[in-house]
C-alpha cells in the first residue's frame, strides 16, 4: 500500500540507532504515524519539528502496519516560533491537542487546513492575533468530532441578541438577561466568536475563549476516555491568564 499527503509534524519520536516514529497531521489520512529512517540524525530531528509542514509518502504491505514514510520538508517554520515565548507554548498546545482529541488514522480536512492557517500566524509572533484563531482551531475540532457548539441563539429565549454566557452543559448560548441569575455558573462567551468584535480581540477575551475550548474538549471528548487535557495546553491557558494582568 502506498500513498502521498501533505502533513504537519506534531512529534517525533527516536526508534532504534538513528530512526524516528513521526505522528504527522495529514490532510487527507488524518493523525497517522509512520517510521522515518534517520528520522532521528540530526538532519532529520531539524527537517521533523513539530510544526513544520512536509510532503509524506508512506508505503506499508498491509493497511494496519505502521509502515514507513519519505519525509520532505515544504516549510519550516518551527524555528521562528522557537524565538517566541507565547508562539512556543502554542504550538505546544496545538501538537498536544492535535495528538490527544484526534482519532488516529481518520480523515479531517477542516482541522489540517485549519491548523495550517494557525501555525502561520503564530510564526508572526502577535499572540493577540492567533490566540482567537487557536479558539475557532478548536471550536472545528469540536464540530468535526460531533460536538459543535451551538453559539446563534440564547438557550432559553431563542433571542440571537446581547448573547454573553454560553451553558457548561449545554454547549448553547446564553443572554445577558437570561442568564444573569446563573452567570457565576456559565463560561464567557468572547464577542469575537460572534463576529461583532469592536477592534483587535483583547487578552481577556482570548481567555475566555480559550477557557471556553477546554471545558469542551475536558468534558465531552476527553473524559469520556479517561483522558485529561494535556499540559501543555493548560500552560497555554495561564500563559494567557498571565497577560490579562499586564493588559
Amino acid at each position: 500500500m502506498e500513498w502521498s499527503d501533505e502533513g504537519i509534524v506534531l512529534a517525533l519520536r527516536p526508534h532504534g540507532e538513528s530512526a524516528g516514529i513521526l505522528e504527522a497531521l495529514t490532510r487527507n489520512h488524518g493523525r497517522h504515524l509512520g517510521l522515518v529512517r534517520g528520522g532521528s540524525s540530526s538532519k532529520g530531528r531539524a527537517q521533523l519539528q513539530p510544526g513544520n509542514r512536509v510532503k509524506l509518502t508512506w508505503r506499508a504491505r498491509l493497511a494496519e502496519n505502521l509502515g514507513i514514510y519519505v519525509a520532505e520538508l515544504s516549510r519550516a517554520r518551527a524555528s521562528d516560533m522557537f524565538e517566541d515565548r507565547a508562539a512556543l507554548a502554542g504550538l505546544n498546545a496545538f501538537a498536544a491537542v492535535a495528538a490527544s482529541v484526534l482519532p488516529e488514522r481518520e480523515p479531517h480536512t477542516p482541522a489540517f487546513e485549519g491548523a495550517d492557517v494557525l501555525l502561520d500566524a503564530m510564526a508572526n509572533h502577535v499572540f493577540e492575533d492567533w490566540a482567537p484563531l487557536f479558539v475557532r482551531w478548536e471550536i472545528g475540532l469540536l464540530d468535526e468530532l460531533g460536538f459543535g457548539l451551538d453559539l446563534t441563539r440564547c438557550a432559553a429565549t431563542g433571542s440571537a441578541d446581547d448573547l454573553i454566557y454560553v451553558s457548561p452543559r449545554t454547549g448553547r448560548a446564553v443572554s445577558r438577561a437570561a442568564g444573569e441569575a446563573y452567570r457565576d455558573r456559565l463560561l464567557s462567551l468572547p464577542p469575537f466568536l460572534l463576529g461583532r468584535q469592536a477592534g483587535d480581540p483583547n487578552p481577556r477575551d482570548a481567555l475566555a475563549g480559550l477557557e471556553l475550548t477546554a471545558h469542551f474538549l475536558a468534558h465531552w471528548v476527553l473524559m469520556p476516555h479517561h483522558k485529561t487535557i494535556p499540559e501543555a495546553r493548560n500552560r497555554l491557558t495561564e500563559l494567557a491568564a498571565r497577560s490579562t494582568e499586564s493588559a
